[in-house]
């Protein structure tokens, strides 16, 4: 087989393979920024947001580590990761025109659930792409174009409501029970975007055939093999399913018992779940049947050593960020306006004011992107990554201090350096060291650090701002900050086992 290289692409090339994150971050921003304002319009309690936005963690904890490893496994004549572009954009796209009409509360939670799950059916392939298109020392400045549109994209997301509510005029209070209309014109807007931008970069890149990926690959070790057999010691994963399955059991009952919170059954759950998922794997072993399930539980427990070094760091900055996300609105229009009420007009100013924050923090991100290849070259990526998570704790931190709305953009700057960071350097250290034929598996994988802490959170900061913070959600988002730095000191023992940049 011909030893070729990966070619290096130009930045329109970069803009263009990149360009569907424009869609996708207009999905995620209307949805970070106004979900919790529609919970609370349908009459949810402050301390019962957490557990309604555990569809969107749940979703991805499922939806990206199987969406990996089947496009893993695709070619087809649109490609090999375009088709779950594809599938996503139109799920996603549809109910982002749906979840603003939802009619009542548990409605407008499982439409939470699907267009995050729809979301998460598009952005996994979209990582893994980077690795499969990129050489290896391109791919830090791939992730940075990510982000810059993930951030730029984020920024008009965010404003959508603010924008409609003060150039267009639209209504920005409704009657009790009805979602604004200037909420329900952003989602109408962003689901036509959504769609548009994932086409742009589904027709401007072609992907590498399968054979181009072997030539390019040559030299590793699995170049031109059959995938790497599965071995797995099925005893071992028998007893610690079983270990699994019943510690989950256990520790519902003793949540039962004892009154505890009932968000905490999330994490009880989970646990019984991977006992679950352990049980079949050993059974479908030992029947011979080493394709599927087998291959991602054995995938899970063979993750490189940066992948299992970057986990704990990932798992305290997306709980910091998670804490940020459900409560930013509670926060802001209680501490910050002054009202609890979402039929007020201050409630809603501030509601309001919270698009534009999440503007400036990745407005800022957007613009930080391309600063990072350049101080990653001159120190390191984990140095990198260390800096602006310390900036973005103290950032997130200095809400409680600053009482003056305008202020806030302040601590919105050094939110969005880290927000910037997180958006790279973690992705560009991960396709470095994982085997190309598994890029779009491990890279699901990894949304386990995200989506796990996102779980933690919903399971525990309601009951924190219930019985600690005696209803005062602000101190959630401070406890956010401190949840950040610690991730910054945890990024001391992550290795990067890539060389050069």
């Amino acid at each position: 087989m011909l030893l070729r290289k990966k070619p290096r692409l130009s930045f329109w090339q970069l803009w263009n393979m990149s360009f569907g994150y424009v869609g996708i971050q207009f999905g995620f921003a209307l949805q970070n920024a106004n979900v919790s304002r529609i919970f609370e319009t349908l009459g949810a309690k402050v301390d019962e947001i957490p557990i309604l936005w555990i569809a969107g963690p749940v979703s991805g904890l499922l939806v990206q580590p199987v969406i990996g490893y089947l496009s893993d496994k695709t070619w087809n004549r649109l490609g090999r990761r375009k088709p779950y572009f594809l599938i996503g954009a139109i799920l996603a796209s549809l109910a982002l025109l749906v979840m603003p009409n939802s009619p009542v509360l548990w409605f407008a939670a499982g439409m939470l659930w699907i267009m995050d799950a729809s979301i998460n059916v598009t952005m996994e392939p979209m990582r893994a792409f980077v690795g499969d298109m990129l050489p290896d020392e391109q791919r830090t400045t791939g992730f940075a174009v990510q982000t810059f549109f993930i951030g730029a994209s984020s920024v008009i997301g965010s404003l959508l409501p603010y924008l409609l509510t003060n150039w267009f005029h639209l209504a920005n209070t409704a009657p009790e029970g009805v979602v604004p209309d200037s909420v329900k014109w952003s989602f109408y807007l962003g689901g036509g975007v959504y769609l548009l931008a994932v086409l742009w970069t589904i027709f401007s890149t072609k992907e590498y055939s399968p054979e181009e990926q072997e030539a390019f690959h040559a030299k590793s070790n699995e170049a031109g093999q059959p995938d790497l057999v599965v071995e797995l010691d099925a005893k071992k994963y028998t007893f610690a399913g079983a270990g699994l399955l019943l510690g989950g059991l256990i520790f519902s009952l003793i949540i039962r018992l004892l009154a505890w919170d009932k968000g905490l059954y999330i994490l009880s759950f989970g646990a019984s779940f991977y006992g679950v998922l352990q049980l079949v794997a050993a059974a479908r072993y030992t029947a011979g049947k080493k394709q599927g399930l087998v291959e991602l539980v054995q995938d899970l427990n063979n993750m490189p050593g940066p992948m299992r070094q970057l986990a704990l760091a990932q798992m305290f900055t997306w709980f910091a960020l998670f804490a940020f996300f459900i409560y930013s609105t509670a926060a802001v229009t209680s501490y910050h306006f002054g009202s609890s009420d979402p039929k007020s007009a201050a409630y809603n100013l501030g509601a309001n004011w919270v698009g534009v924050l999440m503007s400036v923090y990745n407005g800022v991100a957007a613009l930080v992107a391309f600063l990072l290849p350049v101080l990653a070259k001159r120190t390191s990526r984990v140095m990198t990554h260390q800096i602006c998570l310390v900036i973005g704790g103290l950032g997130l931190g200095s809400m409680y201090f600053f009482h003056d709305p305008q202020l806030l953009i302040v601590s919105m700057i050094g939110l969005g350096i880290a927000w910037a960071s997180l958006l790279t350097m973690p992705y560009a250290i991960l396709s470095s060291v994982v085997p190309y034929r598994k890029m779009g598996v491990y890279m699901g994988m990894f949304n386990f650090f995200i989506v796990i802490p996102q779980i933690l959170a919903a399971a525990l900061l309601g009951l924190l701002v219930r019985t600690v913070f005696h209803g005062h959600t602000i101190y959630a988002l401070a406890l956010g900050g401190v949840s950040m730095i610690a991730a910054a000191g945890l990024m001391l023992r992550v290795k990067d086992e890539r060389k050069e940049i």
